[in-house]
């Protein structure tokens, strides 16, 4: 049954009353139900007495919003994209199904996502499966009306709890082996037979994925205290950067257990909890950290066979699964092909030419810690019910569930909390350096996989075999103020460095990215001027500063009023664009944006421009400025403009461009221009954009789910965006409108109390019960 009605404000006191007596609007006895109530842009806040209830809420509000998205999604971690779309097709992350297939078929097995299952509360599967449950109705109603255009096919079928797991699966890897889909499906024996050719292009945009992985899963994060904020209560600004497209794409929710539950914020597909939100007396987000979450180990091979590894002077023989995929030739028909993975006694052996080669002397074994990370879904859901923020803190404490992220966290109290307690291996200073080659460094740890020594250590008091242990992991508690973005935990507040740990975990020493910098930098400004205020903390995103013109702009229009002999002509555009731009990535900014962009992408290969180097004496402020006084740098600087030059115009850009012509978002063949740009020029509202066939940016990651939460004696008040909208279906009317509200940078009210929800102008209800007239008409969207 499905009852759906828009209500007047004279209605809006008797639903309250009726709502508010959970005894009366849940009946047992008919199956799990929920209301879903709809505020402005679509944002479900959804009711139920139990988990099982909930979960078929958020299972059924998703579907709404999100049908193709999960069926699409639900298909690939299943490896199952090569039976229904050929093998040669791609996926939202431009991999190659049956790359995919043989990975996500390897990933998931029925043991591991048994295993899985086992491991959860009652509570947690009872989410789980009503999450399934909701969503089966949702696509049975909607199947009687007709599916959307871009899922009508068998690929979109019933899904069940096991389908939620491998969703949750593909998450905790995404920090380690996921990024070796390649590398592990191509892995071959010398002189074997290779089931997956190497392809170079892919193994480039498998670099490439990896390069961008911070960029796109990235995010910022500023939590202030009792001593610096307005009200004397915790403020939270948070801005994570993730996908606007696929399986990564936020999904933005309020969830209800009476007495039990009331948390609101964003989750990722298929999970019925919240990953970034707020509820009565605290908040928090998530920023990914630079932890390492897996470690490579270089094998020695047996000179007899390579197949077989030396550990301790011992051979060894790997290990072999062989993977089944189901693919679809090009007359229809489906056959199974076969795929050997072999392994370790560490994990996976991975091929990466050129980079990890596998020959007759050494194999490379990947261990990703997450792998055995059965604790993440129980971890969020304990965060969500926190009562305090050492609530939160103590969960995360005992449960080390957090899978490749920092957590920053403020409470109605004033006290803000910062936490690099994610899942990382346990491998001391001194273990590293016995074990790993120094001539690698540590952008990648490999360690000697001849001695059982190079294995992780265990420590007793970690929630997980070879992990290291929460109290020896980065904290920081404060009153005045905790930042982050993607950099170490050293300076998350540079008047407490944290310092001390092992490098997998944290190295201080390093450069700041321009983010950290610009959000330290706007900070102490802010506290010389008085108190943090709302407006504050939006405008760090929205204003749209380019943090890098700071730097750099001021000696690219010294070197411009050198002399440029026969440059001169070719080069005034950029120069007279660079003059009179504003600095920031607004929609009326104009081509001096595009010109820096292009200038620093081609400088950055280039160490040794800076004026003033890196100095860890003065992390905040180093380096900068460009040596244009130097000949080599001049130089470069000259090929860089004429660069951009070659590059805006095969762009068909034009001197009056403005940065919203350039870069934009589509959806239902509509355009809307979006500002912001890459975080690597320092720009706060990070937003990556890959180039069109027309001559435009299309963006396809960043800011996504914003929050600023602070706090009063009466609870929470919240202000917020999802900057791609809720639904992903180019015909709802929530695929668009809250992309429109970001363009013109208007955020919202997030209501929370009931009072609040009801009072919404767009308020609706629909009460949704399980497995009752599941042909029943579907509400109105």
């Amino acid at each position: 049954m499905i009852i759906s009605r828009q209500l007047t404000g004279l209605t809006l006191a008797g639903v309250f009353l009726g709502l508010s007596v959970s005894a009366q609007a849940f009946s047992p006895a008919t199956g799990a139900s929920a209301d879903i109530r709809r505020t402005a842009f679509g944002v479900p806040h959804i009711r139920a007495e139990n988990e099982r209830g909930l979960g078929f809420g958020i299972g059924y509000a998703y579907a709404q919003d999100n049908l193709c998205l999960l069926a699409n999604e639900i298909v690939t971690v299943n490896g199952q994209r090569s039976r229904y779309f050929g093998p040669d097709q791609f996926t939202i992350e431009e991999r190659e199904n049956r790359v995919s297939d043989v990975f996500f078929n390897w990933l998931n097995t029925p043991e591991a996502v048994n295993t899985f299952w086992q491991a959860q509360t009652s509570q947690v599967q009872d989410l789980v499966k009503g999450y399934a449950a909701g969503y089966n109705q949702y696509l049975a109603e909607r199947r009687q009306q007709g599916l959307p255009q871009q899922c009508q096919g068998e690929w979109v079928r019933d899904i069940a709890a096991e389908d939620l797991v491998k969703l949750t699966r593909r998450l905790l890897v995404e920090g380690g082996v996921g990024q070796f889909a390649e590398a592990l499906a191509g892995a071959t024996p010398p002189q074997a037979s290779a089931g997956i050719a190497p392809d170079r292009h892919a193994y480039q945009m498998a670099d490439a994925r990896q390069q961008r992985f911070a960029l796109d899963r990235g995010s910022n994060a500023v939590a202030v205290g009792s001593e610096r904020s307005f009200n004397g209560r915790g403020m939270l600004l948070a801005n994570p950067h993730f996908p606007w497209v696929g399986g990564m794409r936020f999904y933005q929710m309020h969830l209800t257990i009476p007495g039990k539950l009331d948390v609101m914020g964003a989750a990722l597909p298929g999970l019925p909890m919240i990953n970034i939100g707020f509820n009565q007396h605290l908040a928090w987000t998530h920023t990914v950290d630079s932890s390492k979450h897996f470690t490579l180990y270089r094998l020695q091979l047996d000179p007899k066979d390579p197949t077989h590894y030396l550990l301790d002077g011992k051979s060894l023989p790997m290990s072999k699964q062989t993977v089944t995929v189901q693919v679809k030739q090009a007359d229809g028909q489906v056959v199974p092909v076969t795929r050997d993975i072999y392994s370790s006694q560490f994990g996976p052996v991975v091929q990466w030419p050129g980079k990890l080669d596998w020959d007759n002397q050494y194999a490379y074994s990947l261990r990703d810690a997450n792998l055995d990370n059965d604790r993440v879904l129980t971890q969020w859901y304990a965060m969500n019910q926190a009562a305090s923020l050492k609530d939160l803190q103590d969960s995360v404490h005992k449960i080390q569930g957090i899978p490749w992220v920092n957590t920053l966290a403020v409470d109605d109290q004033g006290q803000t909390l910062y936490m690099n307690l994610s899942v990382v291996p346990n491998v001391s200073a001194d273990k590293l350096a016995k074990c790993s080659d120094p001539l690698i460094g540590l952008q990648m740890i490999v360690l000697d996989g001849s001695n059982s020594d190079c294995a992780w250590d265990i420590d007793p008091s970690a929630a997980q075999k070879g992990i290291f242990a929460s109290s020896q992991l980065p904290q920081l508690s404060r009153r005045d103020f905790v930042q982050h973005s993607n950099d170490s935990a050293w300076l998350a507040n540079p008047a407490q460095p944290l310092t001390g740990f092992s490098p997998l975990i944290s190295q201080e020493g390093q450069p700041l990215g321009l983010r950290s910098r610009f959000a330290l930098d706007r900070l102490a400004s802010l506290i010389t001027k008085g108190t943090v205020a709302v407006k504050d903390l939006q405008q760090m995103v929205m204003d749209d500063q380019v943090y890098a013109a700071r730097q750099v702009v001021p000696d690219l229009l010294k070197f411009c009023a050198t002399e440029l002999a026969t440059d001169a002509a070719a080069l005034k555009p950029v120069c007279v664009s660079l003059k009179a731009w504003d600095g920031r990535a607004n929609l009326d900014s104009g081509m001096g944006l595009v010109h820096l962009q292009n200038i620093m992408q081609t400088l950055q290969a280039s160490p040794d421009i800076w004026r003033v180097v890196f100095d860890p004496k003065d992390a905040q402020n180093t380096p900068r400025g460009l040596a244009i006084e130097q000949p080599a740098v001049a130089r470069e600087v000259r090929a860089a403009m004429l660069a951009s030059v070659e590059l805006s115009t095969k762009m068909g850009l034009k001197p009056d461009t403005r940065w919203g012509d350039v870069q934009v978002v589509s959806s239902g063949g509509q355009q809307t221009p979006i500002h912001g740009g890459p975080g690597t020029l320092g720009i706060y509202n990070a937003i990556q954009s890959v180039p069109r066939d027309d001559g435009k940016l299309e963006v396809v990651s960043g800011t996504s789910y914003l929050q600023v939460v602070t706090f009063d004696d009466k609870g929470p008040h919240a202000q917020g965006l999802l900057a791609f909208s809720l639904s992903s279906d180019p015909a709802s009317k929530y695929s668009r409108d809250q992309t429109q509200a970001f363009s013109k940078k208007q955020w919202s009210v997030l209501p929370f109390t009931p009072q609040q929800i009801q009072a919404d102008p767009q308020y609706q209800v629909q009460t949704v019960r399980e497995g009752l007239d599941k042909a029943g008409k579907v509400a109105a969207q």
